[in-house]
């Protein structure tokens, strides 16, 4: 009977280190779902940074106010397009098609986003008064590191986390995450120095893919701007944008 438990107690140990070591050579894959290039109407411009060329598409061309959008992990901006367009005709809008996303070159990681975003802003910087960023799932992370190093004029954050981290480790919670996650998109210790003048925050209230309270842990690190928070009923992850009050809530905080 001992030996009977040794070895299963050595099996449990080889399948759990094997877990550990395959989660932490395929995290990018658990991380980022890159979508293909779509066809669109739209204006493209493209940003070459760092040795890759970034593709954003870009709508009302020549307005003196900006809106920059960084979407989900497996987004494809390109299907936002119409509704930014119609929506927010006062604004040049930017949807950033991510590294290895839209036809943008390379693959996505943390340190390349972060990078991109701030040499995207840099350039448009030059063409406009005032930049809003929006940042949606993953995006958030990116809007928020962003926030935290230029200025911001507002801040939009759907279905945010407080650190990517935290969110693997309650989908697996017998690993150590801090550990094997090089991607960790620490948006709360980024928070402190987020400079814009107003946040808004939006929550599908039936998130099962980012729980509502790591948005709420993310809230309670802004200590240093005016705070709006809003709880969108009966929407999950992927469904807060299907809501009508979706871009009720965004055009009214913007404008």
């Amino acid at each position: 009977m001992k030996n009977i438990f040794l070895t299963l107690l050595a099996s449990f140990g080889v399948i759990y280190m094997v877990g550990g070591v395959l989660l932490y050579i395929f995290q990018s894959s658990f991380i980022y779902y890159p979508t293909p290039a779509v066809n669109h109407p739209f204006s493209e411009k493209t940003f070459t940074h760092d040795g890759e060329t970034i593709r954003v598409i870009t709508l009302n061309e020549g307005k003196s106010k900006a809106i920059v959008y960084f979407g989900g992990n497996g987004e494809s901006v390109a299907y936002s397009a119409e509704d930014f367009y119609e929506k927010f005709p006062g604004y040049t809008v930017y949807l950033v098609n991510y590294r290895g996303y839209g036809g943008s070159s390379g693959r996505p990681t943390q340190a390349g986003l972060f990078s991109d975003a701030l040499a995207i802003y840099d350039k448009l910087k030059k063409d406009h008064q005032q930049i809003i960023a929006i940042g949606r799932s993953l995006g958030s992370g990116v809007a928020v590191y962003l926030a935290s190093q230029r200025e911001v004029e507002k801040l939009v954050l759907v279905t945010p986390f407080d650190s990517l981290q935290s969110v693997a480790q309650e989908i697996y919670p017998i690993f150590p995450m801090s550990l094997i996650l090089k991607e960790s998109y620490r948006s709360t210790e980024y928070a402190e120095k987020v400079t814009a003048k107003k946040i808004l925050m939006l929550i599908a209230r039936e998130d099962r893919i980012i729980p509502p309270e790591h948005a709420y842990r993310l809230a309670k690190a802004f200590t240093h701007t005016e705070l709006m928070i809003e709880v969108i009923e009966e929407r999950g992850h992927n469904t807060i944008s299907y809501d009508q009050r979706y871009y009720s809530l965004l055009k009214e905080f913007i404008d």
